[in-house]
């Protein structure tokens, strides 16, 4: 078979990323396309794309354009029709917010999506920031949306299948989409985890917050909890809320900023749990990887990570995005750590989305639908 790879853009490193990665893995000659790439936002991740063959749309010429993509989002309809994919055989989109089911795929070639999400903007869903609070915002996005979400379901409908990242994200799909998906999970690499944390002693010294620092994530909330608990916490990541975050941190917590896979492996061994309060959360990568490492979560109960974390077993729920709800949660936790060792339950817990089984249902999946044209 003959694959195109197609996906948002190359501008931050997350799991959509990780995803996309995994397929390169799987199809190393496959053209990356891509709306644009910042090399420089990437920033010490950018190494992980040198070398691919990245096909970039015409945005990639327009600095103001790539800077300010969030509001320019209405061009969306003017960028994907611009690839061609004449000549594949398979075309496999990797489709998060800025809607890459736009390009035109021709029959005989399969058009397979990995959805990670529905635009989170069009349908209600908690975003990167809070910027809606302001009427002139919220007025240009009620007024741009409108048409973004007609121009979403038309090219739902031109996508010959679906793969959603999660259950939550299925059901997403077949209430915005009227459409079926198959749920794959997203991979987690848990065999190498495994063989590096066994080199090393489980000190379990400080909590820990990985992830965007972006409105949706919810850090704040995490951070006031520590901070009113006095508990030691590592925050990893960066964002638009970076400095907010710091400004109401107290003395116990750290900010780490952007860190290596291997630094944050080093994090994760030392670590009592993983907070995790994400806002109507698609899939969550980061609750997997940190049980992969055995380490428990303590999870607000929305969206995909309902279906990684087992309350008791591997992990707690809280069920409001509130500050006494998670504080409530962690002396739970802290009770529960006394009489049990989580680290068994959630590694094993973790394996049911190695990768290795990712790439075997994506091939599978994709043999099949290719063979039935």
């Amino acid at each position: 078979m003959k694959i195109a790879i197609v996906h948002d853009y190359l501008r931050e490193y997350g799991g959509a990323e990780r995803v996309v990665e995994t397929f390169h893995e799987m199809w190393p000659d496959a053209p990356v396309y891509t709306a644009f790439v910042d090399w420089k936002s990437l920033g010490k991740h950018a190494s992980r794309f040198r070398g691919w063959d990245i096909r970039t749309s015409w945005v990639q010429n327009y600095w103001f354009i790539k800077k300010f993509i969030s509001p320019l989002r209405f061009l969306t309809p003017w960028i994907w029709p611009t690839f061609d994919f004449s000549g594949y055989d398979v075309v496999l989109t990797s489709s998060g917010w800025f809607i890459p089911r736009g390009i035109v795929v021709k029959k005989p070639t399969v058009h397979v999506c990995y959805i990670h999400h529905p635009p989170r903007n069009l349908y209600g869903y908690s975003t990167g920031s809070d910027l809606q609070k302001y009427w002139p915002v919220r007025l240009y996005a009620i007024f741009i949306n409108f048409f973004l979400r007609k121009y979403d379901f038309k090219t739902a409908q031109t996508v010959d299948y679906f793969i959603a990242n999660s259950k939550e994200t299925a059901r997403r799909v077949a209430k915005f989409y009227r459409r079926e998906s198959t749920v794959i999970y997203p991979p987690i690499e848990t065999e190498t985890i495994r063989q590096e944390d066994n080199k090393t002693g489980r000190q379990k010294k400080y909590y820990l917050s990985v992830g965007r620092l972006s409105w949706m994530k919810r850090t704040d909330l995490v951070i006031e909890a520590c901070n009113v608990l006095n508990l030691p916490l590592i925050v990893v990541g960066t964002g638009k809320e970076e400095e907010l975050l710091k400004a109401i941190a107290g003395k116990t917590i750290q900010f780490k900023g952007s860190v290596s896979d291997e630094e944050l492996d080093t994090l994760y061994v030392g670590a009592k749990a993983l907070i995790f309060s994400a806002l109507d959360e698609d899939f969550g990568m980061v609750p997997v990887e940190a049980m992969a490492h055995g380490v428990p979560v303590i999870a607000l109960s929305q969206g995909g990570v309902k279906e990684t974390v087992i309350e008791g077993k591997t992990g707690v729920f809280f069920d409001t995005p509130e500050q006494e709800a998670l504080i409530k949660a962690i002396k739970h936790f802290e009770t529960l750590s006394k009489k049990h060792d989580w680290t068994k339950a959630c590694r094993e817990q973790a394996e049911k989305f190695d990768k290795k089984v990712f790439k075997e249902h994506i091939q599978k999946f994709i043999e099949e639908k290719y063979g039935e044209v």
